[in-house]
C-alpha cells in the first residue's frame, strides 16, 4: 500500500504543561516505533490491545483506560498538545494500559505492527476533507481497509464516528463493500451511539450547535 497522509498536521499552541509532559513523561509512555513493535512485551502482559486513530486530545481513550483496565490501548496521532494533554491525564490516573505513539497511523499498521495482533480499532472524528477535491485523502478508503484487515484479529472490530454526514455515508459504503468487514447493525445501516464510546467535548460542542453523529461498528471476517 503506497503512504498517503490522511491528516494535516496541526502543531497548535502548546501549554507549559503540556510541553513539560512531553519532555518528562514521554519516556515513561511514549512507543517508539521498531521494525515490529511486540505489545505483549511493551505492556508486560497478555490483553486485548485497542487501537485508537487519531485521539486528539485524548479524552475518549482515558476514559475507556479507565473503565476497561483489563484491556490495553495504543493511541497514535501526530497533533503535539494533543500527545502533551493525553501524557498528563495517563500519568494523573497512574494508567498503566495506556502507551501513545506520536506518528502516522498508516506508517505504524504498515510498518511496524505485526499481523492479527489487534482486537479492535477506534476511529472517531476523523479529518472530513470536505471539499470534494480532496475526498481521496480520507482515511477510509480501500487500501487502507484492506491494511487494517492484515492487523485486526478474526472477529477483531473496528469502530467509527463522524459528524460530517458526506463523510459518515462514505464511511458506510466503503466498508460495506469491503470483502473482509461485516456491519454488526446490517447492511446499510448505521447504529445509535454505543454506551462504550465516551461523549467527548469535542461532540457535545457539536451537539449544542445541531450537529448530527453517525456510528458504525464492523466485525473482521474470520
Amino acid at each position: 500500500m503506497e503512504t498517503s497522509h490522511s491528516f494535516v498536521r496541526r502543531c497548535g499552541r502548546m501549554t507549559a504543561s503540556q510541553k513539560k509532559a512531553l519532555d518528562t513523561l514521554w519516556e515513561k509512555y511514549g512507543i517508539v516505533p521498531e521494525a515490529q513493535l511486540a505489545l505483549q512485551t511493551i505492556f508486560g502482559r497478555t490483553a486485548e490491545k485497542h487501537l485508537e486513530i487519531g485521539f486528539g486530545m485524548g479524552d475518549a481513550l482515558i476514559q475507556m483506560a479507565k473503565e476497561h483496565p483489563e484491556h490495553d490501548y495504543v493511541g497514535v496521532d501526530v497533533h503535539s498538545p494533543g500527545i502533551g494533554h493525553l501524557l498528563i491525564e495517563i500519568e494523573k490516573w497512574q494508567l498503566t494500559n495506556v502507551r501513545v505513539l506520536n506518528a502516522d497511523a498508516i506508517t505504524i499498521l504498515q510498518d511496524h505492527l505485526p499481523t492479527y495482533c489487534l482486537d479492535m480499532v477506534y476511529i472517531f472524528f476523523p479529518d472530513p476533507w470536505p471539499k470534494k477535491r480532496h475526498h481521496k485523502r480520507r482515511l477510509i478508503q480501500p487500501q487502507f481497509l484492506a491494511l487494517l484487515a492484515q492487523r485486526l484479529k478474526p472477529n477483531g472490530h473496528v469502530q467509527l464516528a463522524t459528524d460530517w454526514e458526506n463523510y459518515a455515508q462514505h464511511m458506510l459504503q466503503t466498508l460495506d463493500a469491503s470483502a473482509e468487514f461485516t456491519n454488526v447493525a446490517g447492511q446499510g445501516q448505521f447504529i445509535p451511539r454505543p454506551e462504550s464510546r465516551p461523549l467527548t467535548k469535542f461532540e457535545k460542542r457539536g451537539q449544542k450547535l445541531g450537529h448530527g453523529v453517525w456510528d458504525l461498528i464492523y466485525q473482521k471476517q474470520e
